[in-house]
């Protein structure tokens, strides 16, 4: 059976695939409700009247929940907002598959100096409340980005990220227990 990406997306959630109606009804939880718009957003950005609307109420929610991220931000299925309010993402920022990213967190265009662009993050990275990610970096895939951690500089993968300076720890299973319900 092939599913939509928004029921991948509420997969990491419930850990089961759902119908229409279920999502719907679990769409009373801020971070799944702004899930679920900006999916139909990007579904049908292009297009003159729906995408429009969908636009103005992904908008409306933005301001209301605290979310500011753009239908133009490539993300990949299964991604998981652990908590909601006070998120910032780059509109050119790429985000992998199977992604946690909590509350506070920053993912942010550098406008000046080396690493002047926008970071690209792998798959199955779980970013912690608070962290900062800045520039043209590449996130690895498998990483566990601590909380209040800022990042500057390219991160292999299995890699934990800590502090500010961040610091670069190897580790082979980094998100075991902090990704579950992998799509």
């Amino acid at each position: 059976m092939s599913y939509s990406i928004i029921q991948k997306d509420f997969y990491r959630e419930s850990g089961r695939y759902l119908s229409s109606f279920q999502i719907l009804k679990k769409c009373f939880s801020p971070n799944l409700h702004y899930i679920y718009l900006l999916r139909k957003t990007q579904r049908h950005y292009k297009k003159p009247v729906i995408g429009l609307f969908y636009k103005l109420i992904l908008r409306h929610y933005q301001i209301k929940y605290g979310f500011q991220i753009y239908p133009e931000t490539q993300i990949g299925e299964g991604l998981y907002l652990g908590h909601w309010g006070q998120l910032v993402i780059n509109p050119k920022a790429k985000i992998g598959k199977n992604c946690n990213i909590a509350q506070g967190v920053t993912i942010a265009q550098a406008n000046r100096g080396k690493n002047e662009g926008v970071p690209i993050i792998g798959d199955e990275v779980w970013i912690g409340p608070n962290a900062v990610i800045v520039g043209n970096i590449t996130i690895g895939n498998n990483v566990l980005v601590a909380p209040n951690a800022y990042v500057t500089t390219d991160v292999p993968d299995n890699s934990i990220v800590v502090g500010n300076p961040a610091v670069i720890s190897s580790k082979a299973n980094a998100t075991e227990n902090y990704i579950n319900n992998k799509v």
